[in-house]
């Protein structure tokens, strides 16, 4: 049996022959056996770009109110521990390590069940949560939503922040059979968020077949900005000067919005003043969003690796004001790699691209092939990888120039070890 934190990840890593495999017979079997019956609220957090941002607002919010709040999400940057928090502290390796090794004794007895990594963290999460008697738990779906691990649990409330094209090997290549698989969080009589302002006709159609409470953004809820603050407006009565979130970003305030929608629909259970709405959303932290390093040359991080979360990235560079902008891009090559260079290309002047140590990931030449099928309009070098990308950026820029890391959460990953920078 494993014995620290870093042996239990590599044995999990070997335990399914797939790294993602859709389905919750498996995982519901296990839950059953461990006996997971959360007697919480439990709040589950879908869509294909936002989950990070509205989970990090809702966590933070709910703690400023005073609860103490389960927070899972995923991919982590640098240490596994960020995908499971409690009042917004990681829990330690030693109490991961034992609830890994409750579910391997319980997948184990009688007919051995695999399970993927994914899975196994998702009820280690849980475990955790139910052993310090949390007063909600905030669940980040990982892929999908139907046949998602976190979908073992049922839930109070769910949101789809955001519905557009990724994963299409699982989910689909359109809108409308992705947004099924997304619908598929929602529940029975319960309230069902959208924040997606295109809202998939599948989606809708789905939560009427399940008879779920259907609020969408624009028609049931929403936002308006005006002078540096915003009004939020619900059925269930209004928000008004809010601040913006600390979270950078054109679209934060959909998913603020969304956020407060959540609280709407919790209230009974968990109510929440406004005083806690207004600390939480000028205290939320969520790295790798968008993110601005201190320095000079200017350092910004963005996990951004669809060309959903890529359009979002050239809005929020066309805000900024004019400078040579010298691009760290990686990426992985199952991604719309050819998308994300075209969208992100008319604010790179120069593209420095290097490979990612990772099984799917895309090598610098891979990548350089991409960008010159592109056209992009800035120079191409190619590097090892990301920490070589980012020293030559240093050495090129001056402290008026702006150097931008993106394409995957490896990518931010490998500039936060080179430079030092904690996650939260």
């Amino acid at each position: 049996m494993p014995t620290t934190l870093a042996d239990w990840l590599t044995h999990l890593e070997s335990l399914h022959p797939k790294t993602i495999a859709l389905g919750l017979e498996r995982v519901a079997e296990v839950k059953q056996r461990l006996k997971l019956d959360p007697n919480f609220p439990v709040i589950v957090v879908g869509g294909t770009n936002g989950k990070g941002s509205v989970c990090a607002m809702l966590e933070s919010i709910l703690y400023a109110a005073g609860y103490k709040a389960g927070c899972y999400t995923s991919p982590h940057l640098l240490h596994y521990n960020e995908r499971v928090r409690i009042a917004k502290r990681q829990v330690g390796d030693a109490e991961l390590c034992a609830s890994f090794e409750d579910i391997e004794h319980a997948r184990c007895l009688g007919t051995e069940i695999p399970l993927t990594y994914f899975e196994f963290g998702t009820l280690a999460a849980m475990q955790c949560f139910i052993a310090h008697r949390v007063d909600v738990a905030i669940l980040e779906v990982g892929l999908g939503g139907r046949l998602d691990a976190v979908n073992v649990f049922d839930n109070d409330c769910a949101v789809v922040t955001s519905v557009d094209i990724d994963h299409v090997d699982y989910l689909g290549d359109n809108r409308e059979q992705i947004g099924f698989e997304k619908a598929g969080i929602y529940r029975k009589d319960r309230v069902a968020i959208c924040a997606d302002p295109k809202v998939p006709d599948s989606l809708r159609a789905h939560a009427a077949s399940i008879g779920a409470e259907l609020w969408c953004i624009g028609s049931d809820f929403g936002c308006t900005p005006h002078q540096g603050q915003w009004d939020y407006r619900s059925k269930s009565g209004a928000r008004n000067a809010l601040p913006h979130p600390a979270l950078r970003g054109a679209f934060q305030l959909n998913n603020a919005s969304a956020v407060l929608a959540v609280l709407d629909a919790v209230q009974m259970r968990l109510p929440v003043s406004m005083a806690a709405v207004r600390r939480g959303l000028t205290e939320v932290e969520l790295a790798g969003r968008f993110q601005f390093v201190p320095g000079k040359p200017q350092l910004i991080l963005d996990v951004a690796h669809n060309p959903h979360a890529a359009r979002t990235l050239a809005q929020n560079f066309a805000n900024l004001p004019p400078a040579k902008t010298y691009g760290v891009f990686a990426m992985l090559k199952d991604k719309d790699m050819v998308g994300v260079a075209e969208l992100v290309n008319p604010h790179i002047d120069e593209w420095l691209v290097a490979g990612i140590d990772a099984p799917r990931g895309a090598s610098g030449a891979e990548l350089a092939q991409v960008l010159e099928g592109v056209g992009v309009r800035g120079g191409v070098t190619v590097f090892e990888d990301v920490a070589s990308a980012l020293r030559f950026a240093y050495k090129a820029a001056g402290e008026n120039d702006r150097i931008a890391a993106f394409g995957s959460f490896y990518t931010v990953a490998a500039v936060m070890q080179e430079k030092g920078i904690r996650a939260n």
